[in-house]
């Protein structure tokens, strides 16, 4: 089996978002242009045209192209047939369930948080430390006092959960959930958190992203 790095997962990533949307847009059907190429890819990226196909290689496809198996080479690639190669390739090919945890102004947010290309996930329940505020709060998901969470997380198998608590909570909430089975956290708390092996944590601060792009913008002589 073909191990695929990190920054090559991240362009696989964003691919597949790309081909999602040439879909979405309706650019696909028999009379029109379904394919989309590595110069297309290219232009809308800034990806070498040969980075494109060696990760597209990765997936077991032949990047120069042929009739039947591929869809690489100068036909471009056919969204239909690469979008579930790359969600196989990346193990997003099952349903995962995941939770909110913390239903302030963010949390309450993600509750309704539905877009099309969101199929491969199932939102599976809310959590806060406010009873009354689980009790209020109007959502298409089951709400649950905070206390709850380690008995809900275990009985539906939730996998993965939105941090959206203050930083001081943190570390706690990341515990709990760690300790209920969550194998995967995405903490949009402006604090570092400590998990267990076998949990994976992204951080998502709008500040941190702020100044990476304040960063990266030239400066004016």
């Amino acid at each position: 089996m073909v191990t695929i790095s990190e920054p090559a997962k991240e362009r696989l990533l964003q691919l597949m978002r790309l081909l999602e949307n040439h879909v979405l847009a309706g650019s696909t059907g028999p009379d029109r242009k379904s394919a989309v190429t590595s110069a297309q890819v290219e232009h809308l990226t800034g990806w070498p045209r040969d980075t494109i196909r060696k990760d597209i290689s990765c997936l077991g496809m032949a990047a120069g192209g042929t009739e039947g198996g591929s869809i690489g080479g100068n036909a471009g690639y056919e969204p239909e047939l690469l979008i579930p190669l790359i969600k196989r390739a990346l193990g997003l090919d099952r349903r995962r369930k995941f939770c909110v945890v913390g239903l302030g102004r963010l949390g309450s947010a993600y509750l309704n948080f539905a877009p099309p290309e969101l199929a491969e996930f199932e939102l599976a329940a809310g959590f806060d430390t406010n009873v009354n505020r689980v009790e209020i709060l109007k959502s298409p998901v089951p709400l649950y006092p905070a206390y709850k969470l380690v008995e809900v997380i275990s009985r539906f198998g939730i996998e993965i959960a939105l941090l959206c608590v203050p930083a001081e909570a943190a570390q706690a909430a990341a515990e709990k959930c760690a300790a209920a089975g969550i194998r995967g956290i995405l903490n949009f708390a402006p604090a570092v958190l400590s998990v267990p092996p076998g949990v994976t944590v992204r951080n998502v601060y709008v500040v941190d992203e702020l100044r990476s792009l304040s960063i990266n913008i030239p400066r004016i002589q």
